[in-house]
Order: C-alpha cells, then structure tokens, then sequence
C-alpha cells in the first residue's frame, strides 16, 4: 500500500545552511512504522533537497514512480512489448559473460549457494523453467549481485538518479579500482532473497527494469525480536518455525512488516538497517546499489563497532596469550564484513580529500569540471561538500577516542589522523 505525497520546492541553500545542527544528529525512533502500512510515494521530480530532508536524515523509505526510469536504456531494450524479460537481446548483449548466480532452494548458512556460470546458460535454464511451470529440478536459480556496470560501462544501461548521487561507498571503490556495489539482479518467478541488512548498513535503491517484487521492510531494531535462542537471525521471517517459544522466544514482539509490492518501472529507497525480505512475483530484471554518505555514516561506524565487539567476544578466551590479539580481531572482523578500522580511515580520508579538491578548485559550471565525481560534487553543490566534510569530522573525532582504534599499528594508517582533522576543519570554515 502506497501514501501519495506531494511535495514542494526547498532552496539548497536553506537546507545546508542547517546542515551544522545535523552533525550531530539524534537518532530518531521508528516506532511508529509498527504500525503503519504505508510509505510515501514520489509520483514526480522533487527537489534533492526535499529527498535529504524527509528520507535521507530520518532514514526512512519511499518508492518513485515509473517516470524516474522510463528514459532508461535498458527499459527499452531488454524489456519486450508486453513487458517480459527480452532474452534475445540480453543474449545478443551478454552471451558467454560469466555471471554469478544462487540457488533459492538451497540454504549455506544464513544465505543461499552461488556458482559461476555462462550468462547463456543462465538464459536457456530461465526459458526452460517458465516452459515448464516455473519449476526445475536444478532448483530456482536466481542471477544476483552481478557487477554488471563495472564490467560493461560502454553501454549506459542506466543513470543514477540525482537523489542517491551521494554515494560515498561506490565513490571510494572506484578510486581504489577494487570493487564497486552497483549490481544487476535477474531471476524467474519465485527467485527471492533471504532476511538480511545490507553491506556496512547502507542505503540501496533498487530499480524494477520489468516484473514485479514484494519487500517485507523491518524498522532499524526489529530484527533483534527475529533471532533464534542461540541469538541467529532468521532465515526466512514467514516460515512457521518462527512460532516455535522455544526458538524464537521474542518473535510475538516483532511488528508487523512493512508489506510493499513494487511495480516494473518503480524505485525504492531502503534505508540504513532497515531488514528485508524480498521476492519475485514475476520474471523481474532490477538494478540495485547499496550506497552511504554522511547522512547515515553514524549508522555504519556503529555497526563496525559492534562488529569488532562480537569478534572480541568470540575469541575473548585467547586474549592474554597473544600480543597481537587486537589486529588479530581487525583480520576476523576484515574477513567477516569486508572492511576493517584501518580501511574505514582511509575511506574517510578519501572521501574528505575529494571534497577538500572539489572546494579549492570552484569549478564556476559543470565544464569546468574533470570528471563524473566533480561533476557529481558541483550538481550537488558547495554547501553540500561542506556537510560532507563535518560529518567526515564528526566520525573521526570519535574514532580517535576509541580504544580500538587508538590501538591501530602505525603501519595500518597511511596518513596522520590529527593533520587530516585540521585540514578539514580549516577547509569548512571557508565554506560555513
């Protein structure tokens, strides 16, 4: 269910003016999504500013209509005339590509079992499946987190829309040449993905190029009610285990999700921390990024602490009998999260510096700019730069008040976090 909004124009200036009372900002409760069944819905462009204000800094969610996408290319050319996936001509576009693709009807852990295949292959199983009742005995595979952009940027399948521009996460992997979070998801009628948050607690978007999805959204705490005895958190939030007290004790507490089905076409925002369980009721093609900035890096820098916390607990017993046992916790949480102290203040590093650049060089209108992040940057504009650049200065204060991190080897940092600090504070009071 769906509560239209409409929405009227904010000055940028107004918003980031304000933005020094954000850097600090509370957390606020997400009670009241308990006990509703609606998010709000973008029918027509609004301001960025509006987005930042009612979504972003509350952290809450909202879908955008169809018009976002439809100049798409890919909802053009790889959706068919009555909307289906068009396998001709992903063929003709993908052919042998390798891509990765996870078997539904199996579980590994809390998640479900990957294998590299030819995207071909992919396609001929997804043709036989629906020629046979959307079923097979391989299972139902699903073609998920492929990084499709990274690998084919030369067809512009898409655009970003300016609302999730800010994208901190893709911005830094794409300077450090490693990785990026920009997936395509292709899968079959019944294809769907487990409970889980996403990577670091990021934002996503994911965009429906054809078929249709149902979310079940939990609010940022909820999914503490969803653990099992032995504190694991559930794997599929509608199976009838769930309403066993003896394993999972809290579950009665749990709201009710928020239930939300999304059309081809249709975006939706998925908050920091928000849970969820997503499913294909149809064959439905989507692109998804996870993403952060400064609006939600409070959120991520809480979860690497808590996640440092649950390493340390682990291997608690060990601790007086290695020298190294503190970086021996940063190589266990690095492996379990895919990010550790040390790379988390390079990241921040990278993000300020490009901003500080971005400020010093005033580029007057977007030609001047070098390439797409100072493009980026300039849409968005100086004051925007300037929240960036508090909010990198805010974390860092507290991560140099963290025993853990005040525990870092030297040879972990490639640069002084005390210069850094200053450096921003000096490149803020030039813009605030």
């Amino acid at each position: 269910m769906r509560l239209l909004k409409c929405v009227a124009a904010v000055d940028y200036r107004e918003t980031f003016h304000n933005c020094c009372s954000l850097v600090k900002m509370p957390r606020q409760s997400h009670q009241q999504h308990c006990s509703s069944h609606f998010i709000e819905y973008i029918e027509r462009e609004i301001p960025y500013s509006k987005f930042f204000k009612n979504y972003l800094i509350p952290n809450q969610p909202c879908m955008f209509s169809k018009k976002f996408t439809e100049d798409w290319n890919c909802r053009k050319n790889w959706v068919t005339a009555d909307g289906k996936p068009n396998f001709q001509r992903l063929l003709h576009e993908f052919d042998e590509t390798p891509v990765p693709v996870a078997n539904c009807s199996a579980k590994e852990y809390n998640s479900n079992p990957k294998q590299i295949m030819p995207f071909k292959e992919f396609i001929q199983y997804w043709r036989e499946f629906i020629q046979n009742g959307h079923s097979s005995p391989r299972g139902c595979l699903y073609l998920k987190d492929w990084h499709m952009q990274r690998n084919f940027p030369e067809h512009n399948t898409y655009k970003t829309p300016v609302y999730f521009s800010s994208d901190w996460l893709n911005e830094y992997w794409d300077t450090i040449e490693v990785d990026d979070y920009r997936f395509v998801y292709m899968g079959p009628k019944g294809s769907w993905t487990p409970f889980h948050a996403d990577v670091f607690r990021s934002y996503s978007w994911s965009a429906n190029i054809c078929g249709c999805k149902k979310w079940l959204l939990y609010p940022p705490g909820q999914e503490e009610f969803l653990r099992d005895c032995h504190g694991n958190l559930a794997y599929d939030v509608t199976a009838p285990v769930l309403q066993d007290k003896g394993l999972y004790p809290q579950f009665e507490e749990a709201c009710q999700p928020l239930e939300i089905i999304q059309e081809a076409g249709e975006i939706i925002f998925v908050p920091s921390g928000w849970h969820h369980q997503v499913y294909n009721l149809e064959d439905t093609i989507s692109i998804n990024h996870n993403w952060l900035n400064g609006c939600n890096l409070d959120i991520m820098w809480q979860f690497l602490q808590e996640e440092l916390s649950s390493v340390q607990r682990e291997i608690e017993e060990w601790r007086d009998t290695m020298d190294t046992w503190h970086q021996h916790c940063q190589v266990i949480m690095k492996s379990c999260t895919g990010i550790d102290y040390g790379e988390f203040a390079s990241f921040l590093k990278t993000i300020a510096s490009n901003r500080m650049s971005f400020l010093n060089s005033c580029p007057r209108n977007a030609d001047d700019c070098q390439d797409l992040l100072a493009k980026s940057l300039f849409a968005l504009g100086p004051q925007h730069a300037a929240f960036d650049l508090q909010r990198v200065l805010h974390i860092f204060e507290s991560m140099l008040s963290n025993e853990d991190f005040k525990r870092l080897e030297p040879s972990a940092l490639s640069f002084k976090p005390e210069e850094l600090l200053q450096e921003i504070r000096e490149a803020v009071r030039t813009i605030v």
